[in-house]
C-alpha cells in the first residue's frame, strides 16, 4: 500500500537555489595605475549597466551623518572587502572584479577586489583581458608619470586589447582622472587603429592543429 505522505523530492529545486541570477555588469576592460597626481583609468563601454546600489547606500549614509567628514578609498576598501568574501562564502557572489581608486590627505590608492574575495592594492591593476597587459604596464609605467604621460600609456594598453580582442573589447572608451581636486571621466571616444595588415587579412595562415 502507497504511503499518503509526501515523497522527499530529491531533484534540486531550481526556485529555491538561484544563486546571482542577476549580476552587475559594469565594463569587460579595466586599467589602472597610479600616476604622478593621482590614480588613471580607463575602461571600455561594451556592457553598462545596473547602479552600483551598494556603493550608493554607503554614500549616501555618509552624506547623511554631515559631520564634516567623507569616506576615502581605504573606508571604501574597508567596506567592499567583507561584502565580496562574504556573498562569496554564501555561493552567491557579485559577478565583477572591481578597481577601486583614490586619494585622500596626499596618499594614493588603487586595489583590485575580485568575485571570490580576493583583494589587493597594487600601482597598477586590470581586470578582464586587460589581465594580460603585465609586461607593457611592467616595462614603461612609473609612479611619476605625467597626466598626458599616463593617458598615452593608457592608450597604448586600450590598443592593444583592441586589436587582440576585437570580437570581446568594443572601440569605445572613457579615460577617469582621480585627484585631490575630485574625479574627472573624459566622454566616450574611439582609438584609431588600423586593419589593413596582412596578418589581421588571414590570421590562421600558417598556424598548426585544427583551429
Amino acid at each position: 500500500m502507497e504511503s499518503n505522505q509526501s515523497k522527499p523530492d530529491l531533484l534540486c529545486n531550481l526556485e529555491s537555489s538561484q544563486r546571482t541570477m542577476y549580476p552587475y555588469v559594469t565594463g569587460t576592460s579595466v586599467v589602472a595605475f597610479k600616476y604622478k597626481d593621482g590614480i588613471l583609468m580607463a575602461a571600455d563601454r561594451e556592457v553598462t549597466f545596473r547602479s552600483l546600489r551598494h556603493l550608493d547606500d554607503l554614500v549616501l549614509y555618509d552624506n547623511m551623518w554631515d559631520d564634516g567628514t567623507s569616506l576615502g578609498p581605504k573606508e571604501v576598501d574597508s567596506y567592499l572587502n567583507p561584502v565580496m568574501y562574504t556573498r562569496r562564502n554564501n555561493f552567491n557572489p557579485l559577478w565583477n572584479s572591481f578597481v577601486l581608486g583614490g586619494v585622500k590627505n596626499g596618499q594614493k590608492y588603487l586595489g583590485l577586489f575580485s568575485m571570490i574575495g580576493v583583494n589587493f592594492e597594487d600601482n597598477h591593476v586590470a581586470t578582464g583581458f586587460g589581465n594580460h597587459l603585465a609586461p607593457i604596464l611592467h616595462d614603461e609605467w612609473n609612479e611619476n608619470l605625467t597626466f598626458e604621460e599616463g593617458v598615452k600609456l593608457l592608450k597604448k594598453c586600450m590598443s592593444v586589447l583592441q586589436y587582440r580582442g576585437q570580437s570581446s573589447v568594443i572601440n569605445k572608451l572613457q579615460i577617469a582622472k582621480i585627484s585631490e581636486e575630485g574625479i574627472t571621466i573624459s566622454q566616450p571616444y574611439s582609438l584609431k587603429t588600423f586593419w589593413g595588415f596582412s596578418a589581421f587579412e588571414n590570421p590562421t595562415l600558417g598556424a598548426e592543429g585544427s583551429w
